[in-house]
């Protein structure tokens, strides 16, 4: 299996086809055929850069992951607060939601990780790894600072709002709403800073 960063112009075509397919539809949702109307081209095509649907999503959030890490390492040099940084960081999965109620990559594939090959599922534990790591360290931050009150254990506090903003994207979709991440995350924050 190729690494993300070793794939060709056309397989990134693919993964950007594969990726709106999840985000709308999960991993169950789609097929080759799908993937291949969408880029333009015949299926064996697909098989070429990607023998197996599993090689595909595994590369498609290994790219994922790495391009989050990418937005975490900009929101800490944009912003100087940890709640600033909180705060930038919900506005990573508005951003994703508002685009046609999309919900997160990983957050779909979480939904189905019991029918996700074990390649796929353990590249989706490495992204919730990464993104529960940054916000503990955000949340203590905040608390070292007196910024949040909350005496819960930073890590306890960082699944929470992680949760809370995936849910938030879940249930707007479900309820058709435009209420998303954004708002969740300024209940969740002024919650615990009170």
């Amino acid at each position: 299996m190729k690494h993300f960063s070793e794939i060709s112009p056309m397989a990134e075509r693919i993964i950007d086809a594969a990726q709106g397919l999840i985000q709308q539809q999960g991993y169950n949702g789609f097929s080759y055929d799908d993937v291949a109307k969408i880029v333009g081209i015949k299926k064996p095509s697909i098989h070429h850069h990607f023998a197996k649907k599993e090689d595909l999503v595994c590369v498609l959030v290994q790219r994922y992951t790495h391009q989050f890490r990418g937005e975490l390492l900009s929101i800490e040099g944009q912003h100087a607060s940890p709640m600033d940084r909180l705060a930038a960081y919900a506005a990573v999965f508005e951003q994703t939601f508002n685009r046609d109620k999309r919900l997160c990559v990983c957050g779909m594939l979480g939904a189905e990780s019991d029918s996700l090959p074990e390649s796929a599922a353990d590249e989706v534990a490495l992204f919730f790894k990464l993104n529960l790591d940054w916000l503990s360290r955000m949340i203590g931050d905040a608390q070292t600072a007196g910024l949040i009150k909350s005496n819960c254990a930073a890590e306890s506090l960082a699944q929470a709002y992680l949760s809370a903003l995936e849910g938030a994207m879940v249930l707007g979709r479900g309820m058709r709403t435009v209420q998303g991440p954004a708002d969740i995350a300024q209940t969740f924050l002024s919650t615990v800073s009170a």
